[in-house]
């Protein structure tokens, strides 16, 4: 069962998962897996790595999943509430929306302590955090294709197009092409490494450049974090190969 393990030197997909969860929910893996965040954008509340949520109807396959494949795990976690919520998912998106709402404060939008306390063992437990890397495994297999595209072949290259996916959905077209003269111009006797390295900047920048201008700057710190190894966001500090043993090296 893959699950993620704090400087694992596993699965690649799990460590580009706990990277961009880091950044998606402002927790540090593991601490991401196990996030949970109220009702400030309208989707009822959001949770794990990646903030599956209510609204967008993201999160109930996964807990469903959870009560159906682990019944006695989720018992010992929620205890005489359970059947609530599975009540509130059996009866559709309204009804997980209303649940949502009941649970955290009103005024802060934030989960209540104990099922704020509830969520985080759940989303820490191996079972709930294999079923959220299958739920990633979409993008994570759009990002293999699209370094092939790129001609990317590292695992920071990999975490790079990992998040884009996720944040930015991927590469348009348009983009795409600029990327693509942006690499042209490169001088062909640049080590892998740094062929690489240029590469990821050019990738970084063009993606963040277009993104919505309100947040043009904000992608471009989180993407440069990754493409360069090293970086602040959100006020937490980012070394990509310390924290989650992604590194300039060839991705298996």
């Amino acid at each position: 069962m893959a699950t993620y393990t704090s400087n694992s030197t596993g699965d690649i997909a799990v460590r580009c998962l706990a990277l961009t969860g880091s950044f998606e929910t402002g927790h540090l893996a593991p601490e991401c897996f196990g996030a949970a965040a109220g009702n400030f954008d309208g989707q009822g509340m959001s949770f794990g790595a990646l903030q599956w949520n209510f609204g967008q109807g993201t999160l109930q396959p996964l807990l469903g999943e959870m009560f159906e494949n682990h019944p006695d795990s989720v018992a010992s976690l929620f205890g005489t509430d359970l059947e609530a919520l599975k009540k509130a998912l059996k009866e559709g998106k309204a009804a997980s929306l209303a649940f949502a709402s009941a649970i955290q404060d009103p005024g802060k939008k934030t989960i209540l302590p104990a099922w704020s306390k509830r969520f985080r063992s759940l989303g820490l437990s191996p079972e709930f955090q294999a079923i959220e890397i299958k739920a990633a495994a979409a993008y994570y297999k759009k990002a293999v294709g699209l370094c092939a595209e790129y001609g990317l072949w590292t695992e920071r290259g990999r975490a790079l197009v990992f998040d884009i996916c996720v944040q930015n959905g991927g590469i348009p077209d348009p983009v795409k092409r600029l990327i693509l003269a942006d690499i042209a111009t490169l001088h062909a006797s640049l080590s892998p490494e740094d062929m690489e390295l240029q590469k990821l900047r050019i990738i970084a920048n063009r993606r963040a450049e277009a993104a919505n201008p309100k947040f043009v700057e904000d992608v471009r710190k989180r993407k440069l974090c990754i493409a360069e190894g090293k970086g602040v966001v959100h006020g937490i500090a980012y070394d990509v190969s310390a924290q989650f043993g992604i590194d300039l090296r060839k991705a298996d």
